[in-house]
């Protein structure tokens, strides 16, 4: 019934369209052609806004090329003299395995009998007109001479003027003038999502840009510096990248690129860069004071779990708890105890213990510090005087057999006290052992942990351990206080 209303409906259309002298099916396809046109017309509109983003990393590339430096490290090792050697001067257990064209690479002739010579590339950016050059530690790292070639390929010696194993950042300075630094930008305004461009000498090779976007922002734990807030990317970042710059699209360095996560050593999609905000207090604390200086707090902090927030009736797990307090240091001056969860530091809402971290470390000291603190479900406001980090001063954060959770433990004695290297005012009960693959074991129970809490009450003797598990229901969980180390942390204990 529809088709045959189809053919009526054409019929009388071309009967129509004949009796006006209308051409129906070259009308038609005028009417396609101007659709397609108008696509054609978009299409072009859209090619110059595709050519404007090419157009703007060409432009971000020539911005930053000429702060953009090759840096060349050599180190003489010494040592190798006992070892039999063949007659190009290399050990010959080497030569039998990397061969006479690889050594010649890494080997330099005429060196002293014994030793050798090594040899690294790696990238910095110019960060002052009187020759100032930002790089990483690991590319300077015990170099014994130093290179440094521009982009017009003029070559200089370069000294060390400071260096920050913590964070992986360097200052070179050489000796030139009328030098082009690079903007530093404000890396807290990235995006992830948004363009960036990578410089460097990636395998030797000058002057070389990639591009990708910003992946994450504030990836820690990755185990490259003890201070890690980095930028993650997957602009192409290979081995002599190291020192050179992130770019944001305004020409601006957002990032100083330093490690990429792989598995055979090349590009594999993941690399990191420390945020320009981060290295330029260090930077500038390297040139002006000729060391790093960071703040310190005097307190062992703890990432919050859901279990560990509960038990502290706390809903949340953003927010930092502080598992212990040292003696006469800031926190423990300011009243903060043991248990206390940070929640805002300076007014910025604290997540994880990483950001609390960094903020305590970027802090000058003597600097006064407002805390927000959750205790026993309600908020306090504390003030801090932040204090200086120094080596010493870090602070990180018969038997019996506890079967239900996989470990043993029996009472400190001042003889176990003492075997142990305690203090003879300690108490409490001592981890003796622990189960493979137990409960105990999951959540992070070690043995020689000393026990001095458990639910909230503290721990003398195996007696008080009994009676205040008793008091537990497993299944609902238990927080138990350990001090390992000389550092007090929590542990949440939960039988499934």
């Amino acid at each position: 019934m529809k088709k045959t209303r189809v053919i009526l409906v054409f019929a009388l259309l071309t009967g129509t369209a004949v009796a006006l002298g209308v051409d129906l099916p070259n009308t038609i396809s005028r009417v396609a052609y101007d659709v397609e046109r108008g696509q054609a017309t978009a299409a072009r509109e859209q090619l110059k806004e595709a050519h404007d983003l090419s157009a703007a990393f060409q432009y971000t590339a020539e911005a930053v090329k000429p702060s953009v430096v090759n840096i060349r490290s050599v180190k003489h090792v010494a040592g190798m003299g006992h070892m039999q050697r063949s007659p190009n001067g290399a050990p010959e257990g080497l030569q039998e395995f990397f061969g006479d064209d690889l050594l010649r690479q890494f080997l330099q002739r005429g060196a002293p009998q014994g030793d050798f010579v090594q040899q690294g590339m790696g990238t910095g950016v110019i960060v002052g007109k009187n020759g100032y050059v930002l790089t990483n530690n690991h590319v300077v790292d015990g170099a014994d001479e130093l290179t440094v070639t521009l982009s017009d390929d003029r070559t200089f010696t370069a000294t060390v003027v400071g260096t920050d194993a913590k964070s992986d950042l360097a200052v070179v300075k050489i000796e030139a003038d009328n030098l082009m630094p690079a903007e530093l930008g404000d890396s807290d305004d990235i995006r992830v999502g948004e363009w960036v461009l990578a410089l460097g000498n990636p395998f030797g090779l000058t002057q070389t840009v990639t591009a990708g976007i910003i992946s994450a922002k504030g990836r820690a734990n990755v185990g490259i510096a003890d201070y890690e807030d980095f930028i993650q990317t997957d602009a192409a970042i290979n081995p002599g990248n190291s020192g050179g710059p992130l770019v944001s699209l305004d020409g601006k360095v957002i990032g100083i690129n330093t490690a990429i996560a792989t598995h055979n050593g090349g590009y594999q999609g993941v690399g990191f860069a420390i945020p320009t905000n981060m290295a330029k207090v260090i930077m500038n604390e390297i040139i002006n004071d000729g060391k790093v200086v960071r703040g310190w707090m005097g307190a062992a902090i703890q990432n919050l779990t859901a279990d560990l927030a509960k038990s502290f009736n706390y809903s949340a797990t953003d927010g930092v708890l502080i598992g212990d307090v040292s003696a006469n240091g800031p926190a423990a001056n300011a009243g903060l105890q043991s248990g206390d969860i940070i929640v805002k530091y300076d007014g910025k809402s604290m997540h994880d213990m990483n950001q609390l971290r960094n903020n305590v470390a970027a802090t000058k000291p003597g600097t006064d510090v407002t805390l927000n603190v959750v205790r026993d479900g309600r908020e306090l406001t504390k003030t801090i005087e932040i204090g200086e980090l120094e080596a010493q001063s870090v602070i990180a954060s018969g038997h019996e057999t506890s079967e239900d959770l996989g470990f043993a433990v029996q009472t400190l004695t001042p003889d176990l006290s003492e075997h142990l290297g305690l203090d003879a005012d300690e108490h409490g009960v001592i981890v003796t052992g622990v189960e493979p693959g137990s409960l105990a074991e999951r959540s992070g129970i070690r043995v020689k942990d000393l026990i001095i809490s458990v639910g909230g009450n503290q721990i003398t003797d195996l007696k008080d351990f009994h009676n205040a598990m008793k008091q537990q229901d497993l299944s609902e969980g238990v927080r138990i206080q350990v001090k390992t180390d000389g550092l007090k942390r929590f542990i949440f204990l939960r039988k499934n």
